[in-house]
């Protein structure tokens, strides 16, 4: 996957200055974010961001009766409480490195880049972002959790504790709950994380939306526009 991750790309509409890759979750593609980029750079303030949809290859997941699904790793129960499969994760990490690399080379600054996700994804943007040696503009956490602790601490990339985290939680999620995304910032505080008393300073800013499920909602991507534009301005 590391050499020939599928993407799908929605170019920036002026010059191009910065670059948000962003993760989908457990069965679904790139192509399950694309309406959201597509919004996302109409706005006169996101035309200079380059998109990056990556689709995930195809795994047996074990909690799902080892049934074949795009994913980035193997979930092995649901409830998150047992083993994870940190060889995928890590697998996938790599992969998500060479992306963000791809666009270094690309001329665009480590600290224009933004990377996100949703669910499994957003689980993968945080091990990512957190053991990157690179220093990312920020990182966007959307209906997460904080996959292999232990793991991560042992590879705590330099920056892990002052990037930008922008994370969004629905507060009747009951796929991973709101007490789980609360459990994880607060294991990520645990490591040196700060929380941002306002979005787009280095640190946690998290928002819960109530009535949320296991979704996203306009007001959650209308809050998480907002963030994008301090963390990635177009005047840079």
């Amino acid at each position: 996957m590391a050499t020939s991750m599928k993407l799908l790309v929605v170019p920036p509409k002026g010059n191009h200055t910065a670059t948000v890759i962003f993760m989908h979750g457990l069965g679904d593609s790139g192509y399950g974010w694309k309406p959201v980029a597509d919004q996302l750079s109409r706005d006169s303030s996101f035309q200079h961001i380059k998109w990056v949809l990556p689709h995930a290859p195809t795994v047996r997941c074990t909690a799902n009766g080892g049934m074949p699904m795009p994913g980035w790793f193997d979930i092995l129960s649901f409830d998150f409480k047992g083993p994870e499969d940190e060889t995928g994760i890590l697998y996938s990490r790599d992969a998500f490195n060479n992306l963000i690399e791809q666009e270094i080379k690309e001329g665009i600054p480590a600290d224009r880049i933004v990377i996100g996700g949703f669910s499994q994804g957003a689980a993968m943007t945080l091990v990512t972002g957190l053991t990157t040696p690179h220093k990312l503009a920020g990182l966007t956490i959307l209906s997460g959790w904080f996959a292999i602790r232990g793991k991560v601490k042992e590879l705590l990339g330099q920056h892990a504790t002052t990037v930008p985290i922008f994370w969004g939680h629905g507060a009747d999620d009951p796929l991973i709950p709101l007490e789980m995304g609360k459990f994880s910032k607060a294991e990520l505080e645990k490591i040196g994380g700060k929380e941002a008393k306002e979005p787009g300073e280095p640190g946690i800013f998290f928002k819960e939306y109530p009535g949320l499920a296991h979704s996203a909602d306009t007001q959650e991507i209308d809050d998480w526009a907002s963030w994008l534009k301090k963390v990635i301005p177009s005047s840079s």
